[in-house]
């Protein structure tokens, strides 16, 4: 599987217009090379350079399974138009919250998983819950990383 954006080069910095610096929107995001097999997809975004330890900015799953693609700006909320389901971030709410990072440059993971299944979970499910719940059902993964700096 590839994982690219059309806002962001892999490796390349992040658009202000994604983060807390700008519109704080959704970046669009694009796969290909799907499993076979593959009922769902679902995308972890996280940053392990924040002081804190990991810091979870995205949580998303049920992405159904011929989803190639993410429109930029998707809404916050728990359930989407296509089905696909968000959780909860560390900063304590719903959907997409973008890069923030209180010094320097920080690296921003954003993980896709093939799924054999689709997941049932609440709107208050976390990072560390949907990992637990795709325990056995990963069929293939890819990972586009963008980094940021504040202004």
């Amino acid at each position: 599987m590839e994982l690219k954006s059309k806002a962001f080069e892999r490796g390349g910095l992040i658009p202000a217009k994604y983060t807390c610096d700008g519109e704080d929107v959704s970046p669009p995001l694009n796969w290909s090379d799907t499993p076979a097999g593959t009922k769902s997809h679902a995308i972890i975004s996280d940053d392990p350079d924040a002081p804190v330890g990991t810091w979870v900015h995205w949580v998303i799953w049920n992405i159904p399974a011929s989803a190639r693609a993410l429109d930029e700006n998707l809404p916050k909320s728990a359930s989407l138009p296509n089905g696909a389901k968000q959780g909860t971030t560390d900063f304590r709410r719903i959907g997409y919250g973008g890069p923030c990072p209180p010094s320097g440059t920080h690296r921003y993971f954003f993980k896709l998983y093939a799924l054999d299944t689709m997941l049932d979970l609440p709107a208050s499910t976390t990072k560390k819950d949907l990992e637990k719940a795709m325990q056995g059902h990963i069929l293939g993964q890819a990972e586009l990383i963008g980094k940021y700096r504040r202004r």
